[in-house]
């Protein structure tokens, strides 16, 4: 029946809305997506450096929409470990492509680093990766060391060893919480916190904070290491070692947790390196890759520890290597214990370094100097650098270049988090949607990495 003949119905597509759509990064039906494209969201389209494409058989172009449906996962914080969305088209219960969304944490991290000194640099990055702070602080200051060609005191480049490697143990044992939580066990959450509470107090009695500390800054440490930390130190790894085998009883052998990680997101080491993915990841799949052994920097060429690799590259490798570290970052934090030569533990070098706090009160020329450094900042020589470390996620790289001025020209980081979340089509592909909150917690992404 027609009401009125002056209005005339359209038919809108209802998908994607505009509500919410991001654009290029949405995943659209498959008769509107260009066959690249739509080979890249089922992870089919990975090429070598040699040239060859991985697994190109497996772009099932042929099926229609009709067939299929398109969902939304998050983003929402818990079951995808951050602010992540993924769009996933279903075949049932099946996930056949997969694309992630991400910068709905915009935090433009690495253009707020040419508005800060160099000096001011670390309390930015360490806001980044929020889980290994410690890390992010290291890279730029290893960065901005590279450029103005300092030299560490021993001193300091073994607590900046012991403070990182302690935090790779507490980032470490968050996944292991959060990950048995998203396997069902309440119980690892509960431990996994536990245990970390005591690596973050000992962070919180030595840089005066529990996360964010800027305390590994360009030509040193903020401060040396507290009173009885030997003792404290003795206590975290003797307790963390004793307590990761009650999660290897707890966990590896549960019939339930094993059914969940053995043989879900697999992924090959042709496929890794196609990738360039890092980390436990690149790890799992057999490739011997650890920045600290490959390419050492610090003096981890001076510690005896293992890099712990898989076979199959599934989410119980991953598992079973983030639990392996925890203890081979115990045994390096035991060899630093045992080992920490005595000195400065920053630069003497005017330039670079303030002067001590004490002198401050009884000295003009202190006060000045102090007062120089943290509102000036010190200059950096002209030039362009590229330091990597090995972060709990993999290689975390930061690319600076100075144009000779207190402030960073540019900085880039590399993020190991936002590298590895392409790998999440290839890891899903096919299977089911039921896994897929334990294939991202196998990825072990963090947001403020991706969208820094």
């Amino acid at each position: 029946m027609v009401i009125d003949e002056h209005i005339t119905t359209v038919s809108r597509p209802i998908w994607p809305t505009e509500e919410t759509s991001e654009g290029s990064q949405e995943l659209f039906p498959r008769t509107s997506t260009d066959p690249a494209e739509l080979g890249r969201e089922v992870g089919a389209v990975l090429r070598l450096p040699e040239g060859p494409t991985l697994d190109p058989t497996q772009i099932d172009i042929e099926r229609s929409d009709d067939e299929t449906m398109i969902i939304n996962m998050g983003p929402q914080h818990p079951s995808t470990h951050g602010v992540l969305r993924l769009m996933l088209e279903l075949d049932g219960e099946v996930v056949l492509r997969t694309k992630p969304i991400i910068g709905y944490l915009h935090t433009g991290m690495e253009k707020q680093a040419e508005e800060l000194s160099f000096i001011q640099g670390s309390t930015n990055v360490t806001r980044m990766d929020y889980l290994a702070p410690l890390h992010n602080e290291l890279v730029f200051s290893l960065a901005t060391e590279a450029l103005l060609g300092v030299e560490m005191p021993r001193r300091a480049t073994y607590i900046r060893m012991l403070m990182t490697e302690l935090n790779r143990i507490s980032s470490h044992l968050m996944w292991m919480a959060t990950n048995g939580m998203d396997m069902g066990s309440t119980s690892m959450m509960i431990y996994g916190f536990r245990e970390r509470e005591m690596i973050l107090s000992f962070f919180e009695k030595t840089t005066g904070l529990r996360m964010n500390h800027n305390y590994i800054r360009p030509g040193g440490v903020a401060a040396d290491l507290p009173d009885g930390w030997e003792d404290d130190i003795e206590v975290i790894c003797n307790t963390v070692e004793t307590r990761s085998y009650e999660y290897d009883e707890l966990l590896t052998g549960q019939t339930i947790f094993r059914g969940r990680m053995e043989g879900i997101g697999n992924l090959t080491a042709e496929e890794a390196l196609a990738l360039s993915v890092t980390g436990p990841l690149l790890r799992s799949t057999g490739v011997p890759w650890d920045l600290r052994r490959t390419m050492p920097y610090l003096a981890f060429d001076e510690v005896e520890f293992d890099v712990i690799v898989g076979t199959y590259g599934d989410n119980f490798d991953r598992y079973s290597i983030r639990l392996n570290e925890i203890r081979e970052s115990v045994k390096i934090v035991r060899q630093l214990l045992a080992n920490m030569p005595s000195g400065d533990y920053r630069v003497q070098d005017r330039k670079v370094t303030p002067p001590p706090r004490g002198r401050i009160d009884s000295s003009m020329e202190a006060l000045i100097h102090h007062f120089k450094v943290f509102t000036e900042g010190f200059a950096v020589p002209e030039g362009e650098v590229y330091v990597a470390v090995e972060s709990p996620r993999g290689e975390l790289g930061c690319y600076l270049a100075s144009d000779g001025g207190p402030k960073p020209y540019r900085m880039h980081i590399r993020g190991p988090s936002f590298v590895n979340l392409q790998a999440l089509p290839l890891l899903m592909r096919g299977g089911l949607l039921s896994d897929a909150v334990a294939v991202i917690s196998s990825v072990d992404p963090v947001m403020g990495e991706v969208d820094r």
